[in-house]
């Protein structure tokens, strides 16, 4: 990021933008309503963000529940997703935490096209934008104060702006930013992280008041933009407000959701090459699971005294001596057995004596 982002206390405004599966889908707390359309949360914690809406869950999400079997096969049952799938193939399915463009920088209108909303205008999630009103789909009460719940896949800081669709929202028709409302309900500033990054159940939640006046289809649509670096994240969860407590509609059910991903990745890091106060090191990142993976991200902790002067093939953030690296654009996405690499040069000296890194699919 070349810029802190948004000030907790400002909300940005798009330019015209910009019974029942509940599990852990439910929304809770239907509580007292207050005469209001915009609610700012400021917490202290920070956000451990990367991932998609669980509740109200969004369509990557509720599709993967859809499809996911006990064999770990994907095979959609709702008309939706099965489509889904027949535009954009499993993978997006395995996938679901990772709809994300990472030149975001947190735009919208003018930025990802209309039309691509739900996609966010990342080609590997374009099934998922098809126009359709058969989409799994989580009944809501206008106006209710719920919990929001959003899957933490991997630890980075940053703001959620939460938007609707303005009355008479056609499902059918092709989505664009004329149909969203021009400035989002909610914003969110870091909220706090419950449970352990990398795993289903983990998640970082809070609690705000759905619109008021609000009846019948609409999409709830969340961006979120990453604090340290410029990667946006966008979903698209579809909602119908018909007195709802946030019951789930429209999914097979998959057996134990809670069961991990089956991604796997490794990594394995060698020295190339050495000099008095530095040297040079490739990392090797490997799709050591059976499904593919369309990104990959592996951290690990230098050596005191030591810090990266460069690094190519990836995208990396530093905090003191954690280093963070995601895939560059081209190189995340590994079919079972494939690999890619990456290299950096190190000031400092000592070496580095590791020869395996921790690595996440994501």
């Amino acid at each position: 990021m070349t810029s802190p982002g948004p000030t907790p206390h400002v909300v940005p405004r798009l330019p015209h933008p910009t019974p029942h599966r509940a599990l852990f889908l439910v929304l809770l707390a239907l509580l007292t309503t207050v005469p209001a359309l915009v609610l700012i949360l400021a917490t202290g914690g920070r956000a451990e963000a990367h991932g998609t809406p669980m509740k109200p869950g969004s369509r990557t999400f509720l599709c993967w529940q859809d499809a996911l079997t006990t064999t770990g096969e994907i095979k959609p049952i709702n008309p939706a997703c099965k489509a889904a799938q027949q535009v954009s193939g499993t993978t997006p399915f395995y996938n679901w935490f990772s709809v994300l463009r990472s030149d975001g920088a947190g735009r919208t209108r003018g930025f990802v096209p209309d039309g691509s909303l739900c996609s966010g205008g990342n080609p590997n999630f374009t099934g998922f934008d098809l126009p359709r009103d058969d989409w799994p789909l989580t009944h809501l009460t206008s106006g209710a104060t719920v919990d929001f719940s959003y899957n933490a896949w991997a630890a980075h800081p940053g703001w959620f702006y939460v938007y609707i669709t303005k009355d008479g929202f056609d499902p059918t028709k092709t989505l664009t930013w004329d149909d969203m409302e021009n400035t989002p309900f909610l914003t969110v500033d870091h909220p706090p992280l419950n449970g352990t990054p990398g795993t289903v159940e983990a998640n970082y939640s809070w609690t705000g008041q759905l619109p008021a006046n609000k009846s019948g289809r609409n999409i709830v649509y969340m961006v979120w933009q990453r604090s340290d670096s410029a990667e946006t994240f966008y979903s698209c969860s579809d909602v119908v407000f018909d007195g709802g407590n946030g019951e789930v509609t429209g999914i097979h059910d998959p057996g134990n959701p809670t069961d991990p991903v089956p991604g796997v990745c490794s990594a394995t890091r060698h020295t190339t090459g050495t000099w008095p106060g530095g040297y040079q090191s490739e990392v090797t990142v490997t799709n050591s699971g059976d499904v593919p993976m369309l990104g990959w991200m592996v951290n690990w902790a230098l050596p005191a005294g030591q810090s990266v002067a460069s690094l190519w093939n990836g995208n990396a953030t530093y905090s003191g001596q954690d280093v963070m690296v995601h895939n560059a654009d081209w190189n995340g996405s590994l079919s079972p057995g494939q690999s890619a690499t990456f290299g950096y040069v190190v000031n400092g000296d000592g070496g580095d004596t590791a020869t395996t890194l921790p690595c996440q699919v994501g």
